[in-house]
């Protein structure tokens, strides 16, 4: 990236990040493969909830994504090599704990995470479907256990895909296999009653181990762990189905879903996956059109309002969620990659710039869980080992990826999708965009490298003077 506001912000967010006690981190994913002793020496995190209600480990998975995104985007090479030093010991220190399974027959083999107790687990692949367990005399409800697990997925998929770490890799197959044989005792309909409850992206993370690791069993996982009454929902462009429905339990389905349409075009049951993409972009469309607020945020309370209770939104102060947006821009990427319509790049834009820049704090670093829209209302922002809702581990991913979608291309053309100061190069292409957008309405895009591709800039929905000069000659 170039200057500007967005390699400020990544900038706060890659020094805050070597601020985490990353020992700690790692706690409830030691603590559950048996080092006893990992505890004593640092104290595991409240992470966000404490009793009955357990989201052990989450963060870490977070954490391991954002050490990934921002080695990535980062040209500093001694921030860099930090966050690659710290990502790395992330990983052996998962791969240690995750080896403590191996050779493990009762359904643990692979497995890498924090939900206490490990009996959940060993349950679940009994074909005994429930996330209660008992422990120290007292009754505990596991809560979202595949919410929590799925966090694991992705950073390790993430330290893989955008830090080459090849142990990561491995890691992630492992704890795939073990996803497989976790449900392997359970029937299809135990599976969706399962799916009932908040589970994260597991679908997405089953597609994206496919097209790592081209073994057909995990895009069949993939389409397993996805929840069919929530495909079926949204094969018409309902406005009433997701009303009052827990708005970022429902994203990452959708963005699986997407996901596995992408990688299964050429399936024989082609009938299904147009349902996959059908449904991927119905959800959008009805959220976006109909549930989103103007500057790019949506739901109150962590739900989905019914269209005539727009009110809400100012008289309560838990506003929209940042983790809504992270996954909606997810969402708006891929439906762009399958069409190219520009409608998901100007969504993509107003909420990047709007919302997500807006949650952290440019001056501690800190993340914001609600953007409360209630007039004259204050922020809270986190602050380092202290706050761990889910939305901390979501800003932790968040300002390392604002380079993520500025330039995307397809074959022989390059899309400049988003105005931020940049610079792309690469075997094909090499552009330097110079913008202080959105101070100013202009950007120049100077091409540094010659060859047969064209480029496509991205006519935004509210300019209405959109005018295009190369070489100083208007054009068109």
């Amino acid at each position: 990236m170039g200057g500007g506001i967005f390699k400020n912000a990544m900038q706060i967010n890659n020094r805050l990040l070597m601020e985490y006690d990353h020992n700690r981190l790692l706690t409830p994913i030691m603590r559950q493969a048996g080092f006893a002793d990992w505890e004593k020496r640092h104290p595991n995190f409240r992470n966000w909830a404490e009793g009955d209600f357990r989201l052990d480990g989450h963060i870490a998975g977070h954490y391991l994504s954002a050490l990934a995104f921002g080695y990535a985007s980062s040209g500093d090479k001694k921030i860099k090599a930090e966050l690659l030093s710290r990502l790395n010991y992330m990983v052996d220190m998962i791969d240690k704990a995750q080896s403590i399974f191996d050779g493990d027959k009762s359904g643990m083999y692979g497995y890498a995470g924090g939900m206490p107790h490990n009996e959940m687990w060993i349950n679940i692949y009994n074909g005994n479907p429930t996330f209660a367990y008992k422990a120290e005399g007292r009754d505990f409800y596991g809560a979202v256990p595949f919410y929590v697990i799925h966090k694991m997925y992705a950073g390790l998929r993430d330290a893989y895909i955008y830090a080459g770490n090849e142990k990561a890799k491995k890691c992630f197959k492992k704890l795939c296999d073990w996803g497989i044989n976790l449900v392997s005792n359970l029937s299809d309909k135990q599976l969706q009653d399962l799916l009932k409850i908040e589970h994260g992206g597991m679908n997405e993370v089953y597609a994206d181990a496919y097209k790592i690791f081209g073994e057909q069993k995990y895009l069949d996982a993939a389409k397993r762990y996805s929840q069919i009454e929530f495909i079926d929902g949204m094969q018409t462009l309902n406005r009433d189905f997701l009303s009052g429905k827990h708005a970022n339990t429902q994203v990452p389905k959708y963005i699986g879903f997407e996901r596995i349409s992408q990688l299964d075009k050429n399936s024989e049951d082609a009938g299904l996956m147009s349902k996959y993409n059908l449904s991927a972009r119905n959800f959008w469309t009805d959220v976006v059109e109909n549930r989103t607020l103007s500057f790019g945020g949506n739901s109150v309370d962590e739900h989905f309002l019914h269209q005539d209770q727009g009110m809400r939104y100012i008289e309560r102060t838990d506003g929209p969620e940042s983790c809504n947006t992270n996954n909606m821009l997810k969402l708006s990427e891929m439906l762009f990659a399958d069409t190219h319509d520009a409608k998901y790049a100007d969504f993509y834009e107003k909420a990047m710039l709007n919302h997500i820049l807006s949650t952290q704090n440019p001056r501690t670093g800190g993340y914001v869980y609600f953007t409360s829209v209630r007039p004259m209302h204050y922020r809270m922002y986190s602050q380092v080992n202290k706050g761990m809702w889910c939305c901390v581990g979501t800003g932790m991913e968040n300002h390392g990826k604002y380079a993520h979608f500025i330039y995307t291309h397809d074959k022989d053309t390059l899309f400049v999708n988003l105005f931020v100061e940049s610079a792309l190069k690469n075997k094909k292409f090499a552009v330097r965009q110079t913008t202080k957008f959105p101070y100013e309405p202009k950007s120049e895009i100077v091409v540094e490298k010659s060859g047969m591709y064209s480029i496509a800039v991205r006519k935004p929905s509210w300019c209405k003077n959109f005018e295009v000069f190369v070489n100083g000659k208007k054009s068109g």
